[in-house]
């Protein structure tokens, strides 16, 4: 056994995609190129400006609950949070304390604590602060200051790096299912701060902790500026192993704030951190308590989309998929769209064919359509609706084209667009199969050919594909080829063992 247990919990935040921000009517644009230009007197902390509560930003945190299998409670409250740093105007940010808007939820098997709205604070850029500078500065943008800022804190649930960014991933999904953030990490639109600590390891149970051996906590280190889901997993792998080591020669883990410093992949100290008392909340004087009796709940729910776990289920119960197949579809909704209109299509022509459609479209999706899209372009962008996609499909499976010419159909459709059924009848695309025209191609270049003949009449079964080859660039990539192997073959007769 193990001598400690890990225990890790998160505090994730999410810009939400509302249209105006958190507390005042500015727009909601923190990346507009011109910095302090969406901005007020409220976003900027002017004396006596008076905020008011974005309903948008509420409702969509409500729904994140919602999805989440949180508690809504029967009232809500803003509290100020106070401290002071440049990037916050008013030396207090209005957050939540003890009345957040969601209690509890479960994700991957994860408890969530809570899940409260607050404003974002400014974005600050540090210049010329390198040694061989004589000026350095701090630049503070207020674009982003009172954005609506959704923070997620789970229970300290996890064990693993790994279990961490399953978890951090699968929240970015729902959050773009729900399409109240675009969740993009490196935008800073969604941040992961993790919560680390080593427990002693107390029996069978260490690994989860319960009533009758509950875990016996570690000090706390809390992980800031971490940019990606991938340093978020290297920074809880680092952290746990200096914790370790420390623990191992008899010291103590001091409680405090580290950064994590990608380029040397260590955390490093920032300051002492924090507790919940050290910020003096209160409750926001200018703010009344929030009633959820008069908001829409039971209107959320209802509109409540497909969420990802459910998605996967249904596409392997309903087609069968792989799972590498079906991840591919759930990262992005136009593309599991795009597929099961295009799935739709192709059962509606032909339910015999359909199985074997049904494998070719996922092939082709998930490999050669989007490796066209890598250099740029969503689904939602195609130049080609779903129909398109299963006319191409339907061609390939009645040996109407060849691979290699549904290959260069999708690039020219990716390209330029169009139905390939019109692009095949308008230049002759067709898989040519006629037997005689065929045969006597082949005849042609056995004759041009003696000696890869001979090879073959000699026992070298390879040598068939020369024959295959050249009839095939001949006919420009059109020939049946499963038909030209068997003319092929009996047209250069018997082999002998050499």
């Amino acid at each position: 056994m193990a001598k400690y247990t890990p225990v890790i919990g998160l505090e994730i935040h999410a810009e939400l995609k509302t249209p105006t921000k958190m507390f005042c009517g500015c727009a909601n644009d923190p990346f507009t190129s011109r910095p302090n230009t969406t901005i007020c007197p409220v976003c900027t902390g002017q004396p006596g400006a008076l905020p008011t509560i974005n309903r948008d930003a509420v409702l969509a945190v409500l729904t994140v609950g919602m999805a989440l299998n949180g508690d809504i409670p029967a009232t809500s409250k803003f509290d100020r949070k106070n401290y002071f740093y440049p990037d916050l105007p008013k030396g207090y940010q209005i957050s939540q304390y003890d009345l957040p808007l969601v209690f509890g939820g479960t994700l991957k098997g994860i408890r969530l604590r809570r899940i409260h709205l607050e404003e974002d604070t400014a974005s600050i850029q540090h210049i010329g602060s390198s040694p061989s500078r004589e000026r350095s500065a701090s630049l503070v943008n207020f674009n982003r200051a009172g954005v609506p800022l959704m923070e997620l804190v789970t229970e300290p649930d996890i064990r693993t790096s790994e279990q961490a960014g399953e978890f951090a991933r699968e929240l970015q999904l729902i959050l773009r299912y729900l399409g109240i953030s675009d969740a993009d990490m490196e935008k800073g639109q969604m941040r992961v701060e993790a919560n680390i600590s080593l427990s002693e390891t107390r029996g069978s149970d260490a690994d989860k902790g319960n009533a009758d051996n509950p875990l016996k906590l570690g000090t706390k280190v809390e992980v800031k500026n971490i940019a990606s889901f991938k340093a978020m997993e290297a920074a809880i792998r680092y952290e746990l192993m200096r914790q370790e080591r420390i623990l191992d020669v008899g010291e103590k883990v001091v409680q405090e704030t580290r950064g994590w410093d990608d380029a040397a992949k260590r955390t490093v100290s920032q300051r002492i951190k924090e507790e919940a008392h050290d910020y003096r909340y209160f409750p926001e004087p200018d703010l009344p308590p929030l009633d959820m009796s008069e908001l829409p709940l039971k209107d959320l729910k209802t509109a409540l989309p497909e969420l990802p776990q459910a998605k996967r289920l249904r596409l392997q119960k309903q087609y069968g998929l792989k799972l590498e197949v079906i991840e591919i579809l759930i990262a992005d909704r136009a593309a599991a769209a795009f597929f099961e209109a295009a799935a739709s299509e192709l059962e509606a022509e032909d339910k015999k064919h359909f199985p074997q459609e049904l494998e070719l479209l996922a092939n082709y999706l998930a490999a050669d359509l989007r490796g066209l899209m890598k250099a740029g372009g969503m689904f939602a962008d195609l130049k080609f609706t779903p129909e398109h996609f299963a006319h191409l499909i339907e061609l390939l499976s009645r040996d109407s084209i060849t691979s290699r010419v549904a290959k260069d159909l999708l690039a020219r459709m990716h390209h330029e667009g169009g139905d390939p059924k019109e692009i095949l009848e308008r230049e002759g695309l067709h898989q040519v199969s006629d037997e005689r025209e065929l045969r006597a191609l082949l005849r042609k270049i056995i004759a041009e050919n003696p000696t890869p003949a001979a090879d073959y009449r000699k026992g070298k079964i390879a040598a068939l594909q020369f024959f295959v080859g050249r009839a095939m660039g001949a006919l420009k990539g059109k020939g049946n080829p499963a038909l030209l192997q068997k003319l092929a073959t009996e047209e250069l007769g018997p082999t002998t063992e050499q």
